[in-house]
């Protein structure tokens, strides 16, 4: 691993649909390892997967108290697929050293990016979250010109089959499937006859001429790399139909996969967010002499609660089924 905490400005190449001008953007390179660090996939050696093409896993996030969980769920969903390179943009304008040290672990060829969305969407609704992420991933990829492999982009908080991952690394251009629990019909995706996409099933249509989810699609780079104008808007529902027309997609160019757009592959479980606790404990049980300081210490680190000797409801610590007063654990 090397690691770059280089700070890159640039002028972007993607134009913003709602404005005619190339935005100015900040990508922030935090750390990435193109070393594969896992002696074996699904049971066979890393040297057995050699040949098969590479797929780029975009993964946007933003700090909330399910973070790390939900990343470390998926990690290990990715753990056992060949031929990875995850693509973690953080929506943050700094690197998180507790993020980073936890990529890093799992030895999956990564790039940690830090990737804020503009100031002037954040008080908009519903604000474009996840954009500037997938923006700076493709920025990245242009930036290498990488132009074998597949793109997919992953959300920390679906479900995959692994499955799903041996079929897309075989799109030729475009290569779609169907999306569980999406909306009023809990599924998005192709109509399928005769092996050929003819429409599309979706409860929310709204003019879109590819109303798929974000989740429903891979793309072949090589495909398009052939579009130098590529984009994803800030456009809030319309991000994956603007990505699409951006790379001259026809509907006979689309490759269904899931035998035919008839099974599901991926999921979007979606986690409800709550606000992170800050829960009252006497400061006296965060010494050496318990777990809890370190305990807490953790939690405050990845954002998920915070201990405090005035702040929140106070701590409930029981013994045999009865609470017991914190004197009880001190004396």
């Amino acid at each position: 691993m090397y690691y770059l905490l280089i700070f890159v400005c640039f002028v972007s190449t993607l134009l913003d649909s709602t404005n005619t001008h190339a935005l100015n953007e900040s990508l922030m390179i935090c750390s990435e390892s193109h070393e594969d660090r896992r002696l074996f996939m699904q049971d066979k050696p890393r040297s057995a997967y050699a040949q098969l093409p590479v797929i780029y896993f975009v993964t946007p996030t933003y700090p909330r108290r399910e973070q790390i969980p939900e990343l470390t769920r998926l990690a290990h969903t990715l753990l056992h697929v060949p031929r990875l390179h995850w693509l973690v943009a953080n929506d943050r304008d700094r690197c998180d050293k507790f993020l980073d040290n936890m990529l890093n672990k799992f030895g999956i060829p990564f790039t940690y990016l830090a990737s804020p969305m503009p100031s002037k969407f954040r008080n908009t609704k519903p604000a474009p979250r996840g954009v500037a992420n997938r923006r700076a991933a493709l920025q990245w990829l242009h930036q290498r010109n990488l132009t074998a492999g597949v793109l997919y982009f992953g959300d920390d908080d679906n479900t995959y089959d692994l499955r799903l991952f041996s079929e897309i690394r075989q799109t030729q251009r475009v290569s779609m499937f169907p999306v569980g629990l999406i909306a009023e019909y809990a599924v998005s995706g192709p109509v399928v006859r005769n092996g050929k996409v003819v429409a599309f099933l979706d409860s929310w249509v709204a003019g879109r001429r590819w109303p798929v989810d974000m989740a429903g699609f891979a793309v072949n780079l090589a495909y398009m790399s052939q579009y130098p104008n590529v984009n994803m808007p800030f456009k809030p529902g319309y991000e994956e139909d603007l990505f699409l027309r951006s790379i001259g997609l026809r509907i006979d160019q689309i490759e269904p996969k899931g035998n035919n757009c008839t099974e599901i592959l991926v999921w979007h479980t979606q986690t409800k967010n709550k606000k992170s606790p800050t829960v009252r404990i006497d400061s006296a049980l965060l010494n050496d002499r318990f777990n809890l300081g370190a305990l807490f210490h953790s939690l405050k680190v990845m954002g998920v609660a915070s201990a405090s000797d005035t702040e929140g409801p106070r701590a409930v610590i029981s013994k045999n089924g009865k609470g017991k007063p914190l004197s009880y654990f001190l004396s």
